[in-house]
């Protein structure tokens, strides 16, 4: 169930199968436990343009180690066996939904009850049948908004987005950045004119400064690069790791504070 509990609420992303898929299933319960409200099950691919160097080594690894789209479908059933009221979304480029066809695809997640997906390569102007047929499965169908975005674009994303909206804070690609950019309170606020969604935040929020500040104005924000890069430099050894980071969030300490 999407639902953010916590203020702000956090989206933590996790590339399915790196190092392995009893990795990712243990850092992600133990991510839900440290208090995550979603978790975004990144399907690794060949080409991820929109993910930075720490996202994109990650799904080299999982490529590497054979993990595929109904291997993670399936972790996220065994995800909501273990924590029923958990969010679960899948965040996956295009390719590997049509591989395996749209309509298996929705089926599958009804089936694994995961909630929803994220299609980061899919434009809201070519998402029609998708839109259509997650809604016949009761599957929420989450869209990204750009700070480039006109408002008459951010409005089409409104009213076809269901779970909650993906706000990107900047241009470019995921990964840890030094702040958070300026446009990104700014796009918050247009994207509210036309939905009463929860508004999520990410690309590039990656310690407690970050994730307090847009806790001001969004209702989430969502860490993925900075969660990975705990995950390669810790292996399979990451589940502590990673909820001390997120507890760390909670309380304002350091990546470095929190790993202590």
């Amino acid at each position: 169930m999407i639902a953010f509990e916590h203020k702000p609420g956090l989206v933590a992303y996790l590339t399915c199968g790196d190092p392995d898929l009893a990795t990712t299933h243990a850092v992600a319960l133990a991510a839900i436990d440290a208090g995550a409200d979603v978790i975004e099950l990144g399907i690794p691919f060949s080409d991820p343009v929109a993910d930075g160097p720490v996202i994109q080594r990650a799904s080299e690894r999982a490529l590497h180690s054979g993990t595929s789209l109904r291997q993670c479908i399936a972790l996220g059933a065994d995800l909501r066996k273990a924590r029923p009221k958990a969010g679960l979304i899948i965040f996956s480029y295009l390719n590997p939904v049509l591989r395996i066809g749209v309509s298996s695809f929705a089926q599958q997640l009804a089936s694994a009850k995961i909630d929803g997906a994220l299609i980061i390569d899919l434009t809201i102007e070519e998402a029609g049948e998708y839109i259509e047929t997650m809604r016949a499965h009761g599957l929420a169908a989450v869209f990204l908004a750009a700070p480039t975005s006109t408002d008459g674009r951010l409005k089409a994303i409104a009213e076809r987005s269901r779970g909650f909206t993906y706000a990107v804070s900047r241009t470019g690609i995921t990964g840890e950045q030094q702040q958070i950019a300026a446009d990104a309170a700014q796009l918050v606020t247009r994207v509210r004119q036309f939905s009463s969604l929860p508004v999520a935040v990410g690309f590039g929020i990656s310690n407690a400064e970050q994730f307090q500040a847009v806790g001001e104005f969004a209702d989430a924000a969502v860490i993925g690069s900075a969660i990975v890069a705990i995950m390669e430099k810790h292996g399979r050894n990451s589940a502590e790791p990673v909820a001390n980071f997120i507890r760390g969030l909670r309380v304002g300490k350091s990546v470095a504070q929190a790993e202590r």
